[in-house]
């Protein structure tokens, strides 16, 4: 059956980390001086985050995220998303969107995790499509972690924490000029969402 069919949402879902380390991007110089990004130290702290672009015919596409700050001490233990994680943002999403939803995602461990199948099948308004191995051009999410790596995380030394987790949101709500047309497609509709 088609989403159409099933007046569903198509939802692609991918996730990313972000370190306080800066990406470096292209920038411009007086010519013979190379410029740098200083910065304090390397640190170990990221923030992973979680996206779905929500797409269906006739209503806008949206943009649903959830973020998560690793704990400050390294220790034993899972710091990234457990499956428990992503069907909480399914829920979130289909309780936002109000309709059934066609998920599609990579073949990550945890996407493919016995009680997430066991989830899907128990619930008939989810409908879980895996996407081929190594097809990041299938997914569009990945092209929003490319825009928020090349503007506004670029050339960035972050005080804390708090300041990349600041600017990832703002990147998120609003596109950099020049881009808007490109992450316009996947933008916000109810921000209460993001801050679940």
């Amino acid at each position: 059956m088609t989403a159409a069919a099933l007046g569903a949402f198509i939802v692609f879902e991918d996730e990313a980390g972000f370190s306080m380390t800066p990406s470096v991007a292209r920038t411009w110089g007086r010519r013979g001086h190379t410029p740098v990004v200083r910065v304090r130290g390397r640190s170990w702290r990221r923030i992973s985050i979680a996206a779905m672009c929500c797409y269906k015919p006739g209503e806008t596409s949206r943009l649903i995220y959830r973020p998560r700050r690793h704990p400050k001490r390294r220790g034993k233990g899972r710091h990234s998303f457990a499956w428990r994680d992503y069907r909480d943002l399914v829920v979130r999403a289909h309780i936002q969107l109000g309709t059934p939803i066609v998920l599609i995602w990579d073949n990550l461990n945890t996407h493919r995790a016995a009680g997430m199948r066991e989830y899907a099948a128990a619930h008939d308004w989810l409908t879980i499509v895996q996407l081929p191995s190594y097809a990041p051009d299938l997914n569009p999410v990945e092209g929003i972690w490319s825009l928020l790596r090349r503007g506004p995380l670029a050339n960035i030394a972050f005080t804390d924490d708090e300041h990349l987790e600041q600017t990832l949101r703002r990147g998120l709500h609003e596109p950099p000029s020049g881009r808007a047309s490109r992450l316009s497609a996947c933008r916000v509709a109810s921000r209460a969402a993001a801050r679940g």
